[in-house]
């Protein structure tokens, strides 16, 4: 089951370590140009804050993931 994450409530530091852990997973791609991590997580922040991605809790695999709102009609 997934649910979404009010990514808002967490604490920031809180925060900025679930979404490293999300950016700086095998198999995150970027394409070809080098991007540091730094700037993946405010990338990812900014797609929240954009209302553009969620975060959900994926209970089955009991891993959090930023994903596209679009592929979450549920919320």
């Amino acid at each position: 089951m997934k649910i979404s994450i009010p990514w808002h409530e967490l604490g920031s530091e809180a925060l900025e370590a679930l979404l490293q852990d999300i950016v700086t997973r095998d198999g995150t791609d970027y394409g070809s140009i080098e991007v540091s991590t730094e700037q993946k997580i405010k990338q990812a922040l900014q797609s929240l804050k954009s209302g553009k991605s969620l975060l959900l809790w994926d209970g089955d695999l009991e891993s959090a993931n930023l994903v596209e709102k679009e592929a979450f009609p549920e919320n």
